[in-house]
């Protein structure tokens, strides 16, 4: 039986294939008791510590106002004292949490049904009774999962870009719903809400709910990382051959045959390099929170040999990303890590593929190969691309 047959629990018993046929980007799933062990992963005050260190990024949401009409937003970095006085309604958003705990970021396997390049990261919300961000929507997939407390959510309509907001706030906010879901999560329940489609969460009781978000690039993004990709190459600068049949036209006027023939150039060179697959690579291999990436002390082989014990784990950095892709020698693997192509010996690339699959070695496994598979890790934990974890 494949993975994509194979009924999850964390999809309350539908397989992989099920539910990206029938629910992903088209409608939510609420699965009671999916996660049941991030139910007692994290405690309220576990979030509001985190919140206030100094490389965290964070948001603090309060709402005041007769009918709470009045919304303001503060950007960490965030401080004791600005958890002082708050007024009744008020939530902390805090990104990235997967990045701190490595517990939080195995939970990422869960959802491998999806691809890895598709990771956004996993954001805790906490707030006190009755705190919420308000009706919105978003351009991404989310699961929310449930820790600590209850949350009520409401969905609603579908929106888009052209959907009107409430005018004069620091949010993004809808004005109405036409709700047509409202349940309340439990500790582990689980509800997938698909890109596009307007929800609205309010804490029960004190609570903190976790968001699982997957990302895909727009076209404006694409274009830049492309139009980087072939400002670099010198055969992109040389001017376009010219039209075959000069159409007859008036002196200023280009022609609706010249914008295609140009639009045509342009596709042909996208169809026929390799530059539009490496920017790709480059936009999806990038870390969305390189500040996170933390910057060890460099460890010789020597030291990795006689500091660390066999029983030592190999795994990747949660803050970094790796990818891989088919180079244009089918046999072979391109790897790409936080932005760029790695440089790797034609011996390592099946470990490399593991632990970019989020397989975890030990290091007594690691030293069983050769030196240059060796060398080739060693220089990507250097790079804290992947992370060495000391046993306990």
């Amino acid at each position: 039986m494949s993975k994509h047959t194979t009924p999850l629990a964390v999809l309350g018993g539908l397989t992989a294939e099920q539910f990206l046929t029938e629910y992903w980007q088209k409608k939510p799933l609420l699965v009671r008791n999916a996660l049941p062990q991030l139910a007692n992963m994290f405690e309220p005050d576990d979030i509001l510590e985190l919140a206030q260190e100094p490389e965290i990024t964070a948001r603090l949401i309060t709402q005041t106002g007769e009918q709470g009409e009045i919304w303001q937003v503060k950007n960490s970095p965030l401080s004791k004292k600005d958890f002082k006085k708050l007024p009744e309604q008020w939530t902390l958003l805090v990104q990235a949490v997967d990045h701190y705990s490595l517990d939080l970021a195995q939970l990422w396997k869960q959802f491998d049904f999806i691809p890895q390049w598709r990771r956004d990261d996993i954001m805790v919300s906490y707030a006190p009774k009755g705190g919420s961000v308000g009706k919105h929507f978003d351009f991404y997939d989310v699961f929310l999962v449930q820790g600590y407390g209850e949350r009520r959510w409401q969905l609603g309509q579908w929106c888009d870009e052209n959907t009107a907001s409430v005018a004069n706030q620091p949010l993004k906010l809808l004005p109405d719903m036409d709700v047509d879901f409202d349940e309340v999560l439990q500790p582990g329940d689980l509800l997938y809400v698909p890109p596009r489609l307007s929800h609205y969460g309010v804490a029960e009781n004190e609570c903190l709910t976790f968001s699982f978000g997957f990302r895909m690039p727009n076209a404006a993004q694409l274009i830049d990382h492309v139009s980087d990709r072939f400002a670099d190459q010198s055969h992109f600068k040389t001017p376009i051959i010219d039209i075959s049949r000069r159409p007859s036209q008036s002196t200023a006027l280009i022609s609706g045959e010249e914008f295609a023939y140009l639009k045509q150039q342009l596709l042909d060179a996208l169809q026929q390099d390799t530059q539009f697959e490496m920017a790709v690579m480059a936009l999806a291999s990038e870390a969305k929170y390189p500040d996170n990436i933390p910057e060890n002390e460099e460890i010789s082989l020597e030291e990795l040999r006689e500091d660390f014990s066999d029983d030592s784990q190999i795994l990747l950095e949660p803050a970094s990303r790796l990818l891989y892709r088919q180079s244009a020698q089918a046999e072979l693997l391109e790897f790409w890590a936080n932005g760029e192509c790695l440089c790797i010996d034609d011996a390592s690339q099946q470990l490399f593929k593991q632990l970019a699959d989020g397989e975890i070695i030990t290091l007594a496994q690691l030293l069983q190969y050769d030196e240059n598979i060796i060398a080739d890790v060693l220089m990507a934990i250097n790079q804290s691309i992947l992370m060495l974890l000391e046993a306990e």
